[in-house]
């Protein structure tokens, strides 16, 4: 390798301009495999999604050669003229789409988006009040695994032992007598809507701030089928921009003016360098694609597809978690149901190629590494163009290799129906898998 480098007078002649085919085959293949298994599973889980052609050049496009610390018209770096001008253009279309004053499109993940704000206005050892996990929530809202339950003192909420629902008494009382510094609002796997005013109203009894992650529920707010916590006077809300937005993975920041500063310098320079202008390119694309009507219909039937779901699972005797569910997630007690823990319905599952996740349920008795329930998503599926007669087909699937232990003649008659069905619903045909 140094010899041709010695030897070539231009990138041509060292082939650093080979398609990935011929330079990293090895990588290639996975990549198709990668493709092969999208096009060939039903995806359920509630955090994915499959995202357009446009997103996926945006996410692999030249800007990924760009580094731009800062922010537009003050960077550290030149040649930043057109960063700049992408950059402000996901900026002000995530603005129109959420109602927001002042937007950050740098953060790379939700739970950096979470750090960001725990950082600009927290100090270690303060007070923060969250949803727990086994309730529904996130690890960045307080595990004790993860940073923020480490450097912070949490305090946790849960959900209602026989509706669980959330508790909002419950939250009442836990602000009055630990009086946070913030009270934290969302949920990777509550299926209700949240009422952001009742936190708001709390906290604001209290001297309180509120972070709101609306990472699992944000293409839904944008179409208005779930509150805007910008519209209840929230300080800080976070978002992913894949999941309901399905856009490219990455983190967002929304805020008021006067929190503008304090967001950005914890951004840049207090947790990250160099952002990723190739997605943040990817995340623009996406906001453009969620202002059009196509994508307000699309959550529409997202929403019916997730309680069709529901629906079926109850019919067919399975503790729905709530009963059911307001939003893309639907969460299963299969434990009690038939006795299999979350951990061997996933696996036995994914061997049928419906891909689900194990997951807690609201006062779990097993591990989190076991768990008695699985977590169920419509947004891939939806995406895919599947609509309630689909969701039938699906939880019946679902349903047949549950109450058969897994046995493994079920499992293949079902991969079977599976493979027919994804026929009808081809993913990205303008891909070549060669």
């Amino acid at each position: 390798m140094k010899e041709d480098f010695v030897k070539s007078k231009n990138l041509n002649e060292i082939k650093l301009y080979r398609h990935i085919k011929d330079s990293d085959p090895e990588i290639y293949g996975y990549l198709i495999q990668e493709l092969k298994r999208l096009r060939e599973n039903l995806e359920l889980i509630a955090s994915e999604n499959v995202v357009s052609i446009s997103v996926l050049e945006a996410a692999a496009s030249v800007l990924t050669n760009k580094y731009a610390e800062g922010y537009p018209n003050a960077r550290w770096y030149g040649g930043c003229k057109y960063a700049d001008k992408v950059e402000e253009i996901a900026i002000r279309r995530a603005k129109k789409l959420f109602n927001a004053e002042h937007v950050n499109v740098q953060p790379h993940s939700g739970t950096q988006a979470n750090m960001a704000v725990y950082f600009a206005v927290l100090k270690p050892n303060d007070t923060i009040l969250a949803l727990d996990i086994a309730s529904g929530g996130h690890l960045s809202h307080g595990h004790p695994k993860n940073f923020s339950g480490a450097i912070y003192n949490v305090i946790r909420y849960g959900v209602d032992s026989k509706t669980h629902l959330i508790d909002y008494d419950q939250v009442k009382d836990l602000a009055e007598k630990h009086k946070p510094k913030m009270i934290v609002v969302g949920h990777s796997a509550y299926p209700r809507t949240l009422d952001f005013k009742k936190f708001k109203d709390i906290a604001a009894s209290v001297n309180s701030y509120v972070l709101a992650d609306i990472a699992h529920v944000a293409g839904l707010v944008i179409a208005k089928l779930h509150p805007n916590p910008n519209e209840a006077g929230i300080e800080f809300v976070t978002t992913t921009t894949h999941k309901t937005l399905r856009g490219a993975r990455g983190g967002m920041i929304l805020t008021k003016n006067e929190f503008a500063k304090k967001i950005d310098s914890a951004v840049f320079p207090g947790i990250q360098g160099g952002p990723l202008l190739h997605a943040i390119a990817a995340k623009a694309v996406a906001f453009q694609e969620a202002g059009k009507i196509e994508f307000i219909e699309y959550q529409n039937q997202i929403l019916k597809n997730a309680s069709k779901l529901g629906e079926e699972f109850v019919k067919k005797g399975y503790r729905v978690m709530t009963g059911g569910t307001d939003n893309h997630l639907v969460l299963l007690d299969v434990y009690t149901t038939y006795g299999v823990t979350g951990r061997d319905a996933s696996n036995w599952l994914e061997e049928a190629n419906i891909t689900v996740n194990k997951n807690l349920i609201p006062y779990d008795t097993l591990s989190p590494f076991v768990t008695s329930g699985i977590r169920l998503g419509s947004p891939a599926v939806t995406t895919r163009g599947m609509e309630e007669e689909e969701m039938i087909l699906i939880a019946g699937f679902i349903d047949e290799i549950l109450k058969n232990n897994g046995k493994s003649e079920i499992i293949k008659n079902v991969k079977k129906d599976v493979l027919d069905l994804l026929k009808k619903f081809p993913l990205y045909p303008e891909i070549k898998d060669e």
